[in-house]
């Protein structure tokens, strides 16, 4: 088979494209042909050394694919089955071992492409919405990044819940596609503005209810700062690098504001909040309510390319790596 390794954390140029001996599943586990693999941000934090990668590794965790053969105890799936999984390392290859615990069945009116790059964003979407700030109609909030892989379906998921949508983007083609996925108003962040001044003058001085930011350390402060009183902030990423060490106090000069920091894993816990919340987002898919946007297919030996666009923002939607 063919993967991407990293010997050594550092910048995209650390991965490499080779040959590996091909794999075989063990207690539990299955062996998928790889369909693509998504590309997310937390690769770029293993492979910078920001989130613990043991070296040399395998990169990646998302992905979709044919399986081909099932190891010993496997009872849900059988060669031939389509699946998706996340949070499995090592899904930057040709051939993937994927425990069967951490695989779903792809339904047959779901593209197998878009099952390699819809899990971890629409999940991630799906929890921010219904469980760390489960917004409600009448409700405005502020998604950073909206032209994202995660903006955009986090946008659509709100509208559909009667929410009203501040979103950020950084260039006319993003607020574009950020309105056609449904955001109200839309903030250019250029970085030399007043983002929290904006989003009071849109909001008649009161600020939003909740704060949706993946970005981190670049946008901390402006995402506190606009809240309303007992506002909510969720920061469940850190693109921009990670947010310093915060006083709480600064919650309640803010406003008795609420600060929480969500990860994907704790809210696919199980086996059925697994099936339940990707369950929701192919059934969205399916009727068309939620629409997925790749914004760019890459080889898998250019799993370099891929990182150095998603990291310098010049990509929208969602990226995927292809054999």
């Amino acid at each position: 088979m063919h993967a991407i390794e990293i010997s050594r954390t550092g910048g995209p140029e650390v991965q490499t494209y080779g040959e590996k001996p091909d794999p075989e599943p063990g207690e539990g586990q299955i062996l998928v042909e790889l369909a693509a693999a998504g590309v997310n941000f937390i690769d770029l934090y293993r492979r910078e050394g920001r989130y613990p990668l043991p070296l040399p590794a395998v990169p990646g965790e998302e992905g979709s694919g044919v399986v081909l053969a099932t190891g010993p105890g496997v009872s849900r799936f059988a060669p031939g089955d389509r699946v998706a999984w996340t949070t499995v390392l090592g899904s930057y290859a040709s051939r993937v071992v994927v425990p069967e615990d951490k695989a779903i069945a792809v339904p047959d009116t779901i593209d197998l492409r878009t099952a390699g790059g819809v899990l971890v964003q629409g999940m991630t979407a799906h929890y921010l919405v219904n469980d760390s700030y489960p917004a409600r109609a009448g409700d405005t909030v502020l998604v950073h990044a909206a032209a994202g892989g995660v903006g955009l379906l986090l946008t659509q998921l709100l509208k559909r819940r009667g929410v009203r949508v501040i979103g950020t983007v950084s260039t006319a083609e993003k607020e574009k596609l950020a309105r056609e996925h449904g955001a109200d108003e839309i903030i250019r962040s250029t970085g030399t503005g007043d983002l929290a001044a904006e989003v009071r003058l849109l909001t008649g001085g009161e600020g939003v209810h909740a704060v949706y930011d993946g970005i981190g350390a670049a946008t901390f402060d402006a995402s506190l700062d606009a809240l309303r009183t007992r506002g909510t902030l969720v920061l469940f990423g850190g693109a921009s690098g990670a947010v310093p060490p915060v006083d709480v106090m600064r919650l309640l000069w803010g406003g008795s504001l609420t600060l929480t920091r969500p990860y994907l894993e704790h809210f696919r816990a199980t086996t059925e909040e697994f099936e339940w919340r990707a369950g929701e987002v192919f059934a969205g898919i399916a009727d068309g309510t939620l629409r997925v946007t790749i914004g760019g297919t890459y080889p898998l030996a250019e799993a370099h390319r891929a990182h150095a666009d998603l990291a310098a923002r010049r990509t929208t939607g969602k990226l995927l790596l292809v054999p």
